[in-house]
């Protein structure tokens, strides 16, 4: 896929239709402007501000919003709580629909028929293949992602953390966590 990607790009360059610079500018959106830094952000709010939590899973679209995220693919977001007796996890089964206005590009195990296929029929094996085994008294709930609705999972705050800052607690959030088939990082994570 990466091969095509980039002959692709190679021939839309050399035929004039499209600059470096501007497939440059693009990524660096997605990276740092549109992307798992927002979800992130939202993510540690939650964690440290009782109200915004509460609004967050209430109305996870305004809440996001009124952090200056949202767009086309971030309305009609639903947070999600994970905690230790239920642990979410997301997947879209007809294509690959994804809040990336919170989580940025979707990763292409996402967009995988596998994932898609499996993470229903076999959600606790989807997660061991992301390195994740979950006790056996934890419930996985799986929501299918749609074109109108969009979720956004929220781990559990790492031990450890108390009276860290939103960015700090930030740092320790993972796209892969706001998916639910990750962990956030650990404080010794972060060196």
């Amino acid at each position: 896929m990466q091969l095509r990607t980039r002959a692709l790009e190679t021939i839309l360059i050399e035929k004039g239709y499209i600059e470096p610079a501007a497939i440059d500018e693009l990524i660096e959106t997605y990276e740092t402007k549109i992307g798992p830094r927002n979800g992130a952000q939202a993510v540690a709010k939650a964690w440290v501000d009782p109200k915004f939590r509460q609004w967050l899973f209430e109305d996870g679209t305004s809440a996001i919003g009124s952090l200056g995220f949202g767009g086309r693919s971030g309305n009609h977001l639903v947070a999600l709580e994970n905690t230790s007796s239920v642990h979410n996890m997301v997947v879209c089964t007809l294509c690959s629909c994804y809040p990336w206005a919170v989580l940025g590009l979707p990763p292409l195990w996402y967009k995988s028929a596998p994932y898609r296929s499996r993470t229903v029929a076999d959600p606790r094996s989807v997660l061991r293949d992301f390195g994740m085994e979950l006790p056996k008294d934890t419930e996985i709930r799986v929501w299918d992602s749609t074109a109108e609705l969009r979720y956004l999972v929220v781990p559990m705050r790492p031990t450890g953390t108390e009276g860290w800052s939103e960015d700090k607690l930030a740092e320790l959030v993972t796209r892969d966590s706001m998916i639910g088939t990750g962990q956030p990082k650990q404080p010794k994570d972060l060196g």
